[in-house]
């Protein structure tokens, strides 16, 4: 069960579980059975164990999802960084996008906020830019409109309505 919760969202693949655990895939698929029945049937469980196509994760049983959703909602889950919520801004408003174009409009590099926004699922790479270097171009995601709850970028708030930077921040609750 350790190897699938630091598997986390991605799960692992069958073949990468039984090479792992050093067992075959017949012997595998037994035992994770058996931990499918005990999750399930322990009703102090809040997750359980599921398979797509070849890949098993844990995930939150559905009786919790209620829970869950007030949790997040009450901002106790994971936050954005400022510099994060900057490079996601920049994203979203000039897509498609390269880490040096978005270096020189915040003018400070930027790795580490999009390797996290790349991990948080919330941008992807999509395609290279064609200049020396083909350097990728970012764009966010479907997970982007679902953790601002938007359905498309033409609900974001108009660029020229700002009358500077600093009020960027003040939409995206910062001060």
């Amino acid at each position: 069960m350790a190897l699938l919760f630091v598997a986390g969202d991605q799960g692992i693949k069958e073949h990468d579980l039984a090479d792992l655990l050093e067992i075959d895939g017949a012997a595998l698929r037994q035992n994770l059975e058996q931990l499918k029945v005990k999750l399930i049937t322990d009703g102090e469980s809040g997750i359980q164990l599921v398979q797509y196509n070849s890949t098993y994760k844990l995930v939150t049983k559905n009786e919790n999802s209620e829970l869950l959703t007030k949790y997040f909602k009450a901002g106790l889950g994971t936050k954005l960084s400022q510099a994060a919520l900057e490079v996601l801004s920049i994203i979203a408003y000039r897509q498609p996008i390269t880490r040096i174009e978005i270096d020189e409009i915040r003018g400070v590099q930027s790795s580490g906020s999009i390797n996290t926004l790349l991990v948080r699922k919330l941008i992807k790479e999509n395609g290279k830019k064609n200049v020396p270097g083909h350097p990728n171009l970012y764009v966010v995601t479907d997970e982007f409109f679902d953790y601002f709850g938007i359905k498309s970028l033409k609900e974001l708030p108009k660029i020229e309505n700002f009358e500077d930077a600093s009020e960027i921040g003040e939409i995206n609750g910062e001060s």
